[in-house]
C-alpha cells in the first residue's frame, strides 16, 4: 500500500531526490553511489539502456560515458518529459520494462537503478527475460537496489525508509535472491557486491 509520502515523492520528485541523496551518503555520497552501479561496465562506444529511468539521475552520468547510442526508458510520460530536459543527448522512450519496444540484441549494456523493488514478482521476471532478449551476445546487466542488511545497525534506517516511501513489493524484495533470478532468465558471470551494511546491492550479469 501506498504511502502519503510516497505519492508526495511522486508529485514533487525534488522530495524523493533529497532524501536519496541523503541515502547516498552511507556509500560515500550520490556520486560514489552511481560509479558503484556503472563501474567496470564497456560504455564507451556502447549501445546503452538505462531501464526504469526516471528524470535521468543515472541517464546523465551514463551520457558523459561517450556512448554510441543512449535510451531511457520508463513507463511515466512525465519521467520521460524530465528526461528530454535533463539529459537531451538521450532517447527517451515511454514504454513498460516488461514488454520493451526492442529488436533482440539491441544494447550491449543495460542499466536498471533502484527500480527492481517497485516490481511484483511477476513482472520483476517479466523484466530479466526482456533485459536478456534486447541484450546483444556478451553484453551486461548491471542492477543496483535494496538487500536485507547483514549488519543490525542499518536496519532501522532502511526499515524506515521503506515504511515512508515504498511499497510491500520493496519489502518482499528484501528476501529475493537476484543472482539466482538472473541465472534463471539465462544471464552468466554473475556478480554481486555488498554496500552499507549489505543494505544495498549491485549486481552485474552477461549475457554469453
Amino acid at each position: 500500500m501506498a504511502t502519503a509520502l510516497r505519492d508526495w515523492s511522486y508529485q514533487y520528485p525534488w522530495l524523493y531526490g533529497g532524501i536519496s541523496q541523503v541515502a547516498a551518503l552511507t556509500v560515500g555520497g550520490e556520486p560514489r553511489f552511481r560509479r558503484l552501479l556503472l563501474q567496470d561496465l564497456p560504455l564507451t562506444g556502447a549501445r546503452v539502456l538505462d531501464l526504469c529511468c526516471g528524470g535521468g539521475d543515472v541517464t546523465r552520468y551514463l551520457a558523459a560515458t561517450a556512448p554510441q547510442k543512449l535510451v531511457g526508458v520508463d513507463a511515466s510520460p512525465k519521467a520521460i518529459a524530465r528526461l528530454a530536459r535533463n539529459v537531451p543527448t538521450a532517447a527517451g522512450v515511454c514504454a513498460f520494462a516488461e514488454a520493451l519496444p526492442f529488436a533482440e540484441a539491441s544494447f550491449d549494456v543495460v542499466v536498471c537503478n533502484t527500480a527492481l523493488h517497485e516490481m511484483t514478482a511477476d513482472q520483476r521476471s517479466a523484466i530479466l527475460q526482456e533485459v536478456a532478449r534486447v541484450l546483444a551476445p556478451g553484453g551486461w546487466f548491471a542492477l543496483a537496489d535494496f538487500h536485507k542488511p547483514h549488519q543490525p545497525w542499518f536496519w532501522p534506517p532502511l526499515a524506515l525508509f521503506l515504511s515512508l516511501f515504498e511499497t510491500e513489493t520493496a519489502w518482499e524484495l528484501l528476501a529475493v535472491d537476484l543472482p539466482a533470478a538472473l541465472a534463471q532468465a539465462g544471464l552468466q558471470n554473475i556478480q554481486q557486491r555488498l554496500y552499507a551494511g549489505g543494505s544495498l546491492q549491485v549486481v552485474r550479469a552477461q549475457k554469453t
